[in-house]
């Protein structure tokens, strides 16, 4: 069973705040072998969405995305840092994760289309969700795709 939260970066406790970055680090770091720097001054104004399982009778991140508000990163609202842990890959989570935050995003601004920068080999996964491929890009070494999703 999955317990969902979405919380401004103001309302996430230490240890949630934690989770979600250490999550972050072993995916995007060390995982895919990419050294970047995660803290790029988004967090602080996004919305998280954080999904937490219980394993072996605690409570453990599974999975998490950041909403930003039209104009923080891009003109259009966004979501970004999209990760699930190794634990919970092909067990739906990352759709499931990935609908509720389009929900949330449309939800906090409705009058808003919604663009990311996704990993070019996910592009029929965000594809499925009505995103568009506008242009290729390479970042940190890897292929992504910018993409936009235009309001209904």
């Amino acid at each position: 069973m999955v317990q969902w939260q979405f919380s401004p970066f103001g309302e996430l406790t230490v240890h949630e705040l934690y989770a979600m970055l250490a999550l972050r680090q072993q995916v995007f770091v060390i995982e895919q072998q990419c050294i970047y720097n995660d803290f790029d001054g988004y967090d602080q104004d996004a919305h998280h969405l954080l999904a937490w399982v219980e394993r072996d009778g605690r409570r453990e991140l599974a999975a998490s995305l950041r909403v930003l508000a039209p104009g923080k990163k891009y003109e259009e609202a966004s979501i970004g840092r999209v990760v699930s842990s190794e634990a919970v890959r092909r067990s739906g989570i990352g759709r499931e994760l990935f609908g509720r935050g389009v929900a949330h995003t449309v939800a906090l601004y409705p009058e808003h289309d919604i663009r990311i920068g996704a990993q070019a080999y996910l592009e029929k996964f965000y594809s499925s969700f009505g995103f568009k491929s506008l242009f290729p890009y390479i970042e940190d070494d890897i292929p992504h795709i910018e993409m936009l999703r235009v309001r209904t």
